[in-house]
Parts: C-alpha cells; sequence; structure tokens
C-alpha cells in the first residue's frame, strides 16, 4: 500500500532513552502519533491543549494476544465500518492528525523507519553525492539521539536485505512506498543496543525459538538483579529457571564443573544429592526387574524373576511414575526396594538350588573381599618393626589365623575326598 507522509518537518521519536520517561508536546506542533522504541501509546489530551506520550507500543493497537481492541469508531466484529454521526466542518490539523494516525495503525513503526531511510545517507556515500544527511545532523534535527536513528536505519536494512523494502539507494527524500505491515515490525527493529551484539543475537535467537519477543529476554538478561529478585520471591519463576539450567547443562562443560563444585561446597547440596541418588539407584533396581525380567539377588547372582515378582515391582514402578515433577520420590522408592527385596530373598529361600548357589556365592565374594585386605596388609613401608608394633597386632593375626586353620579343616572334611 502507498502511504502520504507529511513532510513539513521532520519527525522521530522523542530523544529520551528511557521508555518510562515522559515527554509533552504541543499539539499544534505534533504531526505522528509520538512513539518510544518503536511503541506507541494513544495519547491523552490535558486542559492546555498537550498530548502526552509514554508507555509502550502495541497497547495502543493490540491486545496481549496480538488481537487490536475494539474501540469506538473502530470495525465492527463482521469487518464492516460502524455507522459514523454525520459530522461538520473538521478543523485541517485534526484530519491531519487522523490521517496520520491511521498510517501507523496500518505500518507502525516503518512509517518512521521510511522517514530514516529516505533521508539518512547510507555508507559509502559522500555528503555532495546526495541530499540525504548522516544520521547525526538527522538526529540532530530530530531532537534524538543518533544510536536511535541508527536503530531504525538498522530495521530498515534488515527488511531490505529479505526484499521488505526498497534499499536505501533507492530512495530519495520525500519518496512514498509501500510499506509493510505493522505486525511485521518487531521482526526487524530492537529498542536495544545490546541486541546487535553477538550476545544479544543469540539472546534473540533463542527468544524467538522459545516463541516470545526478543526484547522481551533482552530487557532480563540486561538486569539480572531483577532476574534473581523474580527467582528468589516466585516459585514459577525459580521453576523456569531451574528447567532451563538444565537445558544449558547439556552442552555447557564448564558450567556443569561450576555447578558441580558449588554442590560438593554446600552441605546442604550434598545430602540432598545423595539421597536422590539412592532414590534413583533404588528406582533403577526396580526398573530393571520390569524392563529386563531378572533381578540380582542380595549376594550378587542375577536370576530371573517369577511372574509374581515382576508384577509387584511393575506397580510400585507405575506408582513412582505417576508422580510430578515437584513431588519427592524418596519414600516410594524406599518402600518399591524393600518390598522387592524381601520377594527376592522369599524366592531364592523357596528354591533349593537357588538357595545353596546364593550361599556359595556369598562365601565366594567374602573370601575374595578377605584375600584382597590381606594382601593389602603389608609391613614393607616399616622401616623400624619396633616403631609401629602393637600386642594387638599379634593377638589379632594369631586370631586370623586360628579361624583360617578352622574354615580349612571344615571345606576339607566336605570335600568329595575326604
Amino acid at each position: 500500500m502507498s502511504v502520504a507522509t507529511a513532510h513539513s518537518e521532520p519527525v522521530v521519536p522523542s530523544a529520551d532513552e528511557t521508555p518510562a520517561d515522559e515527554t509533552h508536546v504541543t499539539a499544534s506542533t505534533a504531526t505522528v502519533p509520538a512513539q518510544d522504541d518503536g511503541y506507541w501509546v494513544e495519547p491523552g489530551t490535558s486542559g492546555d491543549d498537550t498530548v502526552q506520550r509514554t508507555g509502550t507500543a502495541e497497547a495502543a493497537t493490540e491486545t496481549p494476544d496480538g488481537e487490536r481492541p475494539a474501540a469506538d469508531g473502530d470495525e465492527a466484529a463482521d469487518g464492516t465500518a460502524p455507522d459514523l454521526a454525520p459530522m461538520g466542518a473538521v478543523d485541517e490539523q485534526v484530519e491531519r492528525d487522523a490521517r496520520e494516525f491511521g498510517v501507523y495503525a496500518r505500518t507502525g513503526g516503518w512509517a518512521f523507519a521510511l522517514k530514516v531511510a529516505r533521508s539518512v545517507r547510507p555508507g559509502g556515500e559522500a555528503a555532495g553525492e546526495t541530499p540525504k544527511v548522516s544520521a547525526k545532523e538527522f538526529a540532530l534535527l530530530a531532537g534524538c539521539s543518533p544510536e536511535r536513528v541508527m536503530r531504525y536505519y538498522k530495521a530498515w536494512d534488515k527488511a531490505a536485505d529479505d526484499g521488505m523494502v526498497p534499499q536505501f539507494e533507492a530512495l530519495a527524500p520525500g519518496e512514498e512506498v509501500e510499506l509493510p505491515d505493522a505486525d511485521v515490525w518487531l521482526s526487524y527493529y530492537s529498542s536495544r543496543n545490546s541486541a546487535t551484539s553477538d550476545r544479544g543475537t543469540a539472546i534473540a535467537a533463542a527468544a524467538e525459538a522459545e516463541g516470545i519477543r526478543p526484547t522481551k529476554a533482552l530487557e532480563v538478561a540486561e538486569n539480572p538483579t531483577a532476574l534473581r529478585a523474580a527467582i528468589l520471591a516466585d516459585p514459577s519463576t525459580a521453576q523456569a529457571a531451574r528447567s532451563a539450567l538444565l537445558d544449558r547443562l547439556k552442552e555447557d562443560t564448564s558450567l556443569q564443573t561450576e555447578l558441580a563444585r558449588d554442590i560438593a561446597r554446600t552441605d546442604e547440596l550434598k545430602k540432598a544429592v545423595a539421597s536422590e541418588t539412592q532414590a534413583a539407584s533404588r528406582i533403577g533396581y526396580v526398573r530393571q526387574i520390569v524392563e529386563n525380567g531378572q533381578v540380582k539377588t542380595p549376594a550378587g547372582q542375577v536370576i530371573d524373576a517369577p511372574a509374581e515378582l515382576r508384577a509387584e515391582a511393575e506397580r510400585h514402578l507405575s506408582l513412582i511414575d505417576e508422580l510430578d515433577d515437584y513431588e519427592d520420590t524418596g519414600e516410594w522408592a524406599t518402600e518399591a526396594y524393600d518390598t522387592v527385596k524381601e520377594l527376592v530373598v522369599q524366592t531364592v529361600e523357596a528354591d533349593p538350588e537357588l538357595r545353596v548357589q546364593e550361599r556359595r556365592t556369598k562365601f565366594y565374594s567374602s573370601l575374595q573381599k578377605a584375600t584382597k585386605v590381606f594382601e593389602e596388609l603389608t609391613l614393607d613401608d616399616a622401616v623400624d618393626l619396633d616403631a609401629i608394633y602393637e600386642d594387638d597386632m599379634l593377638q589379632r593375626l594369631e586370631e586370623l589365623q586360628q579361624a583360617l586353620s578352622t574354615c580349612i579343616a571344615t571345606l576339607r572334611k566336605a570335600s568329595p575326598e575326604a
């Protein structure tokens, strides 16, 4: 669509960089709806015929869901224009304001970006080659900062690269072109300088992937103290932060190390980790029975789980899987583990062959542990035996020798060759 804008004087948003600040401009001099960083709020009037600019943009034209709110004189739900009362002669200034309001309602920030694009000299063009001016000169004429002008300039440049609008070189001062719809504007414009940095670009990309506006994510990133306050005060915010950290931990090895170090240095966290580790291990024991149909006995041998044991393990596991993320699994894991372990013992004791094999496995396990410990017992590192000698040492070794002799004699009697 072709739109007409007034050319009596260059107009861009106020020089105030802080959205919360308010600027006043008289109605007789305002030529376009006031905008701050790409946003506009419908002005209010007072007795001295002043209009006030403030706040965020789309409050005037959109609801939070992206739909423009109904207003007096707006289109009806069926798309037809409402009946209007007959009007008499309309003041020329009022009529011009209404036309330019319509331009902004249809195009949003594009109307302002066009003023910059057709008036600011692009890089590579000398001052004498074009009637256009530099961004700094344009900002001085407009009464705002060069940084703000450049944000509109960069938004137009990105859109031109995508073929949405003409390139700067194709535009002359005062030229009118067809502008994109208003809802496309925020895809190209950012009210924050940080959005142009590598960090800002990454944040903006992540925000778009999550389906939110980049400006919201950039605002949070620029105010970590506010983020900390929200996390400390609001459980749902803390939960969102926890989920985000877990996702980041998968690829950020430095963060993994730092977080592990923090846990190791905090007693409360160490206890919590130990408790959760135990619960996870017990749940894994029960899950193994359900998924593989096998179970490990107390002595360490792996046997096929009977149908009754598998059914009981599956029942407990289903209860655990139904728990919400915020619910403690400790008690449920302990109950499932104890129940299954008891059934395993009963299974072993009910089968004579399994019972014998269990005792044999347990004996071998104990023998291997004792052998390993005794092999590690050495006097090679003692330079002076007199310095380490204790009566208790000799007594314990003599008792161990006697126990071994008894054990050996008993095993010899049980030997088939005896």
